[in-house]
């Protein structure tokens, strides 16, 4: 009785039947991690595609002539395309405008009078934008004028496609951002854009 015990025992233990769905059920919920990762990753790559081509062509559009599209038309034309592969987004858009290209996200100048490289102690700033406080980017808000370039931006929020936010602690919004530069058309003189002086802080 003992001997066939131990001659079934180790007839057990040499039986390799079901060690596939064992082995499978250990590497099953990492391997599904991994793929749904892929997948969110991959969506998110997809959706900022869009997203900087919606920008692209809004840029090209803004500079046909005769006049090119409103702003209005502009916003509505990205949110249009980027609703088309996230219909519960929300987008923000803003623009500053320059007196040319080479203003896009420049400090207003200020004169460093004891060269701690910082604007403060009263010294005395170009203030471009004209709201009294010395600003890292010299751009004014909005479209501007005849001949400006602006810097025209987007922001979309969106809730993940794929449930990877529950899995791994992380945010369930997404946020993508993509930006493109603008000139607006020539249909007048472009103004001057004389700063005044202020002091800093």
């Amino acid at each position: 009785m003992r001997r066939r015990i131990l001659l079934n025992f180790r007839r057990l233990m040499r039986d390799d039947g079901g060690v596939t769905i064992i082995e499978f059920a250990f590497i099953a919920p990492v391997f599904f991690l991994m793929l749904i990762g892929m997948f969110d990753f991959g969506f998110q790559v997809y959706a900022q595609s869009v997203l900087s081509g919606a920008m692209q062509k809004a840029g090209r559009d803004s500079a046909l002539e005769p006049g090119g599209l409103t702003a209005e038309q502009l916003d509505a034309s990205v949110t249009r395309r980027a609703l088309m592969i996230l219909p519960s987004a929300t987008i923000e858009f803003s623009r500053s405008n320059y007196k040319d290209f080479a203003d896009i996200n420049k400090p207003e100048d200020f004169d460093d009078t004891d060269g701690d490289g910082i604007c403060n102690n009263g010294e005395p700033f170009d203030d471009y934008n004209f709201n009294g406080v010395w600003d890292a980017d010299r751009g004014e808000s909005g479209q501007g004028g005849a001949r400006d370039a602006v810097l025209y931006a987007a922001t979309i929020t969106y809730d993940r496609v794929f449930p990877l936010y529950n899995m791994f602690g992380i945010s369930q919004e997404s946020t993508l951002y993509s930006a493109t530069v603008l000139r607006n058309q020539p249909f007048a003189e472009q103004g001057e854009r004389v700063p005044e002086i202020g002091n800093c802080e």
